[in-house]
Protein backbone atom coordinates (compact mmCIF):
# COMPACT_ATOMS: atom_id res chain seq x y z
CA UNK A 1 0.00 0.00 0.00
CA UNK A 2 1.05 3.44 -0.31
CA UNK A 3 0.88 5.11 3.15
CA UNK A 4 0.77 8.56 3.51
CA UNK A 5 2.72 10.15 6.92
CA UNK A 6 1.61 13.58 8.41
CA UNK A 7 3.71 14.68 11.10
CA UNK A 8 5.93 17.96 11.77
CA UNK A 9 8.52 19.45 10.77
CA UNK A 10 10.37 20.52 13.73
CA UNK A 11 12.02 17.75 14.70
CA UNK A 12 16.09 17.25 14.44
CA UNK A 13 18.15 14.11 13.85
CA UNK A 14 18.78 12.99 17.15
CA UNK A 15 15.33 13.93 18.88
CA UNK A 16 13.17 11.51 20.13
CA UNK A 17 10.33 12.17 17.49
CA UNK A 18 12.65 11.95 14.71
CA UNK A 19 13.47 8.66 15.96
CA UNK A 20 9.95 7.68 16.32
CA UNK A 21 9.22 8.60 12.79
CA UNK A 22 12.41 7.11 11.37
CA UNK A 23 11.51 4.21 12.94
CA UNK A 24 8.07 4.39 11.49
CA UNK A 25 9.61 4.92 8.18
CA UNK A 26 11.69 1.78 8.59
CA UNK A 27 8.58 -0.84 9.49
CA UNK A 28 6.45 0.59 6.69
CA UNK A 29 9.30 -0.23 4.53
CA UNK A 30 9.50 -3.61 5.88
CA UNK A 31 6.04 -4.56 5.55
CA UNK A 32 6.09 -3.79 1.68
CA UNK A 33 4.65 -0.10 1.97
CA UNK A 34 5.70 2.97 -0.02
CA UNK A 35 5.73 5.91 1.86
CA UNK A 36 4.33 9.51 1.21
CA UNK A 37 5.30 12.56 3.12
CA UNK A 38 5.63 15.98 2.56
CA UNK A 39 9.13 15.59 1.20
CA UNK A 40 10.94 18.51 3.58
CA UNK A 41 12.52 18.22 7.43
CA UNK A 42 11.58 16.90 10.17
CA UNK A 43 9.13 13.73 10.39
CA UNK A 44 9.34 13.97 6.73
CA UNK A 45 12.60 13.54 6.28
CA UNK A 46 12.95 10.84 9.39
CA UNK A 47 9.80 8.24 7.86
CA UNK A 48 12.00 8.86 4.53
CA UNK A 49 15.18 8.24 5.88
CA UNK A 50 13.95 5.07 7.82
CA UNK A 51 11.73 3.85 4.73
CA UNK A 52 14.97 4.31 1.78
CA UNK A 53 17.40 2.37 4.38
CA UNK A 54 15.09 -0.20 4.31
CA UNK A 55 15.30 -0.64 1.06
CA UNK A 56 11.38 1.21 0.63
CA UNK A 57 9.70 3.21 -2.37
CA UNK A 58 9.69 6.66 -0.94
CA UNK A 59 7.29 10.15 -2.49
CA UNK A 60 8.26 13.42 -1.85
CA UNK A 61 5.02 15.22 -2.62
CA UNK A 62 6.42 19.17 -2.61
CA UNK A 63 5.11 22.11 -3.60
CA UNK A 64 6.53 26.10 -4.57
CA UNK A 65 4.51 27.40 -2.05
CA UNK A 66 6.35 26.11 0.96
CA UNK A 67 9.60 26.52 -0.93
CA UNK A 68 9.37 29.88 -1.49
CA UNK A 69 8.41 30.62 2.16
CA UNK A 70 11.27 28.35 3.45
CA UNK A 71 14.23 27.84 1.56
CA UNK A 72 14.31 24.12 1.07
CA UNK A 73 14.29 21.18 -1.16
CA UNK A 74 13.25 17.79 -1.33
CA UNK A 75 15.23 15.62 1.24
CA UNK A 76 17.64 13.37 0.05
CA UNK A 77 16.21 10.61 0.48
CA UNK A 78 13.27 11.07 -1.49
CA UNK A 79 12.67 8.67 -4.64
CA UNK A 80 10.70 10.13 -6.16
CA UNK A 81 9.34 14.05 -6.31
CA UNK A 82 5.69 14.51 -7.01
CA UNK A 83 6.25 18.58 -7.65
CA UNK A 84 2.96 20.84 -6.88
CA UNK A 85 2.65 24.18 -7.17
CA UNK A 86 0.17 25.17 -4.42
CA UNK A 87 0.06 23.55 -0.79
CA UNK A 88 -3.63 23.14 -1.48
CA UNK A 89 -2.43 21.09 -4.54
CA UNK A 90 0.25 19.39 -2.49
CA UNK A 91 -2.55 18.15 0.52
CA UNK A 92 -4.41 17.11 -2.08
CA UNK A 93 -1.97 14.79 -3.44
CA UNK A 94 -0.63 13.66 0.03
CA UNK A 95 -4.54 12.47 0.60
CA UNK A 96 -5.46 11.22 -2.76
CA UNK A 97 -2.62 9.50 -3.15
CA UNK A 98 -2.70 7.12 -0.05
CA UNK A 99 -4.21 3.99 0.67
CA UNK A 100 -3.62 4.94 4.10
CA UNK A 101 -2.46 7.76 6.86
CA UNK A 102 -0.29 8.21 9.68
CA UNK A 103 -0.41 10.90 11.90
CA UNK A 104 2.65 11.95 13.85
CA UNK A 105 2.33 14.30 16.51
CA UNK A 106 2.12 17.80 15.15
CA UNK A 107 1.12 21.65 14.82
CA UNK A 108 -0.95 23.28 12.46
CA UNK A 109 -0.31 22.11 9.03
CA UNK A 110 -0.76 17.95 10.76
CA UNK A 111 -4.02 19.23 12.03
CA UNK A 112 -5.04 20.98 8.78
CA UNK A 113 -3.84 17.90 7.19
CA UNK A 114 -5.85 15.43 9.12
CA UNK A 115 -9.42 17.78 9.16
CA UNK A 116 -9.27 18.04 5.44
CA UNK A 117 -8.62 14.24 4.85
CA UNK A 118 -11.20 13.31 7.57
CA UNK A 119 -13.93 15.81 6.14
CA UNK A 120 -13.12 14.63 2.66
CA UNK A 121 -14.21 10.92 3.80
CA UNK A 122 -17.17 12.21 5.58
CA UNK A 123 -18.90 13.69 2.96
CA UNK A 124 -17.88 10.40 0.74
CA UNK A 125 -15.39 12.94 -1.67
CA UNK A 126 -12.51 10.55 -0.62
CA UNK A 127 -13.42 6.57 0.15
CA UNK A 128 -13.05 5.60 2.88
CA UNK A 129 -9.31 4.37 4.49
CA UNK A 130 -7.71 4.00 7.54
CA UNK A 131 -6.11 7.23 8.94
CA UNK A 132 -4.28 6.54 12.20
CA UNK A 133 -3.49 9.33 15.22
CA UNK A 134 -0.58 8.21 17.06
CA UNK A 135 0.06 9.68 20.41
CA UNK A 136 -1.88 10.67 23.31
CA UNK A 137 -1.31 14.37 22.08
CA UNK A 138 -4.00 13.91 19.03
CA UNK A 139 -6.36 11.40 21.31
CA UNK A 140 -6.27 14.32 24.00
CA UNK A 141 -7.42 17.02 21.30
CA UNK A 142 -10.31 14.72 19.86
CA UNK A 143 -11.52 13.61 22.92
CA UNK A 144 -11.77 17.54 23.91
CA UNK A 145 -13.36 18.07 20.30
CA UNK A 146 -15.99 14.96 20.63
CA UNK A 147 -17.03 16.10 24.37
CA UNK A 148 -17.35 20.02 23.77
CA UNK A 149 -18.38 19.83 19.84
CA UNK A 150 -19.40 16.38 19.59
CA UNK A 151 -22.93 17.48 18.76
CA UNK A 152 -21.40 18.62 15.25
CA UNK A 153 -20.07 15.31 14.92
CA UNK A 154 -21.94 11.55 14.59
CA UNK A 155 -20.35 8.87 15.99
CA UNK A 156 -20.10 7.63 12.44
CA UNK A 157 -18.04 10.03 11.56
CA UNK A 158 -16.24 10.26 15.13
CA UNK A 159 -15.12 6.30 13.95
CA UNK A 160 -13.73 7.56 11.04
CA UNK A 161 -10.21 8.53 13.42
CA UNK A 162 -8.19 5.76 14.78
CA UNK A 163 -5.94 6.10 17.54
CA UNK A 164 -3.26 4.21 18.42
CA UNK A 165 -0.46 4.17 21.29
CA UNK A 166 2.62 4.00 19.64
CA UNK A 167 4.15 3.39 16.27
CA UNK A 168 4.30 -0.54 16.23
CA UNK A 169 0.08 -0.45 17.15
CA UNK A 170 -0.66 2.09 13.88
CA UNK A 171 1.33 -0.04 11.95
CA UNK A 172 -0.32 -3.28 12.97
CA UNK A 173 -3.75 -1.17 12.58
CA UNK A 174 -3.30 -0.61 8.92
Amino acid sequence: MNITVFGGSQPKEGDTAYLEAQMLGRLLAEHGHAVLTGGYIGTMEAVSRGAAEAGGHVIGVTCSDIEEWRKVGANRWVKEERRKKTLFERLQGLIEGCDAAIALPGGPGTLTEISLMWNLMIIESLHRRPLILVGDGWQSVFDQVFAKLGTYTSPAQQELLRFAPDIETAVEML
